[in-house]
């Protein structure tokens, strides 16, 4: 459905909302440099690393450089989606796999939904990020328009150079636009057409991976755009 050319149907309404976010994103990663890339706001980030020089116990990737990857764990601020999943019908024992984490640690998550804790999601470099988002929109293509068989941590061969990570990432992001601009309503509804394994995607109908989808894409490049604006910040202060 259109009015006055703009689609109002649930699929249109999706992808209008997904370009004008890849739209801004690509303003604000212009002139993305190295160094910028590879900055470390803080001690400890989380980043890409050469392999072998990870600082985090479970990094990973196929080529020479890894993308960090810490302890299993579910990030406080994650702890209201772990409760969305339980009161959605979700067994304890699926959400555990779901995040790579213990029966015990979900249960403990779920008695305490609310009480607050500390946030410990690290703080990350843009090369983090947008590698983070780049393996989750491979292994999404993979697992929903693929031969929904290739690990997803084997799919991107992570790189520290800015200019090659954004031609490869929006060469991606292109194609799995294509073939989501392409869905039928049947498919939309169906129940585990995407098969993406480190998510709830087998277990949800596609037009809610699609919505979920787009806020990881939102919200990974919002947190990029303010460590582009902390550099700025850095490189220009007097001292």
């Amino acid at each position: 459905m259109e009015t006055e050319g703009v689609r109002t149907d649930r699929l249109g309404l999706l992808l209008s909302q997904f370009d004008q976010a890849r739209e801004m994103a690509q303003v604000r990663l212009t002139g993305l440099g190295n160094e910028e890339y590879l900055w470390e706001p803080t001690p400890d980030c989380w980043s890409i690393r050469r392999r072998g020089e990870a600082a985090t116990p479970r990094a990973f990737g196929p080529g020479e450089w890894v993308l960090d990857l810490g302890k299993a764990d579910i990030p406080a601020s994650e702890y209201a989606e772990v409760a969305r999943q339980a009161a959605g019908g979700m067994t304890v024992a699926k959400i555990a796999d779901d995040w790579s984490v213990s029966v015990e640690r979900v249960e403990q998550i779920l008695a305490h939904t609310g009480t607050p804790e500390p946030d410990t999601t690290p703080i990350t470099t843009i090369a983090w990020r947008l590698g983070h988002l780049h393996f989750h929109f491979a292994g999404g293509w993979e697992w929903t328009f693929g031969e929904r068989r290739q690990e997803p941590k084997t799919l991107v061969d992570f790189t520290p150079s800015a200019a090659v990570a954004l031609e490869r990432f929006w060469a991606l992001i292109d194609r799995w636009r294509d073939d989501v601009a392409a869905l039928t309503d049947e498919q939309l509804d169906m129940v585990g057409f995407s098969q993406y394994p480190y998510a709830s995607d087998p277990d949800d109908p596609y037009i809610a991976v699609l919505s979920g989808t787009n806020l990881e894409f939102i919200h990974h490049m919002a947190e990029i755009a303010l460590l582009r604006d902390l550099w700025r910040a850095r490189v220009t202060t007097p001292g």
